[in-house]
């Protein structure tokens, strides 16, 4: 997390953005070192309140991911965290989420990258880093 948040401490970061689960506990992690809020993204269903819905691909079929509607507002810097970056889906479906009510996508960033299953291309438009690459 020392590494992630030196990383992001002067790029004007209001916000991280994870989906559950172990982006969870890092990504409020790393919300708290840098000294902004944190916003949970979950499977259909979990959240309390009004949401959002992004679908993404699966390697054996579809799923979504929702955020409350809430979350993020118009103008907002987002820094988008996962624990893993595998095919890209699941990121790239946060950033949906993220740029719907008008918020930018300030970077993404990974504990973790299996570079073999290529899921950069998905969101190549994107600032990302990984720690660790496999």
């Amino acid at each position: 997390m020392d590494i992630l948040s030196d990383k992001y401490r002067n790029e004007e970061i209001d916000l991280v953005v994870s989906a559950e689960a172990r982006g969870f506990i890092l990504g409020a992690c790393l919300a708290y070192k840098l000294g902004v809020g944190f916003v949970p993204v979950r499977k259909s269903g979990k959240l309390p309140y009004e949401v959002e819905k992004a679908a993404y691909e699966l390697e054996y079929g579809e799923d979504a991911l929702e955020m409350h509607r809430d979350g993020v507002s118009k103008g907002d810097r987002v820094l988008v965290f996962d624990d893993l970056l595998a095919t890209g889906g699941t990121a790239r479906a946060i950033c949906q989420l993220v740029e719907k009510p008008g918020g930018k996508v300030a970077g993404i960033c990974f504990l973790i990258e299996l570079t073999s299953l290529k899921g950069r291309e998905k969101i190549k438009d994107y600032p990302v880093f990984s720690l660790i690459k496999y």
